[in-house]
């Protein structure tokens, strides 16, 4: 009869947790801004960046576009909840 090795203790895994569990922590919701009060946003960013400029003529595009990507990267982190 051969000599086999039985452990003392069992072998104990760990079970992985649910991958349903995992979808239903949420990360902080999004806040929902219309797109009326977005544009408005962008629009008053980009006033003030051409401001800055001494609103010279020709950058309006790269005015928008930075001002768009500010507003969207705010909208963004902001956290949920009433604001004042």
């Amino acid at each position: 009869m051969p000599s086999e090795k039985i452990p003392a203790t069992p072998d104990v895994r760990k079970r992985a947790p649910r991958k349903s569990a995992a979808r239903q922590a949420d990360p902080a919701p999004v806040r929902f801004v219309e797109p009326e009060r977005r544009a408005s946003l962008i629009a008053e960013a980009a006033f003030f960046r051409a401001e800055k400029r001494g609103f010279s003529p020709g950058h309006e595009m790269e005015d928008w576009l930075a001002a768009e990507s500010e507003v969207d990267a705010l909208l963004m982190s902001a956290k949920a909840g009433p604001r004042v």
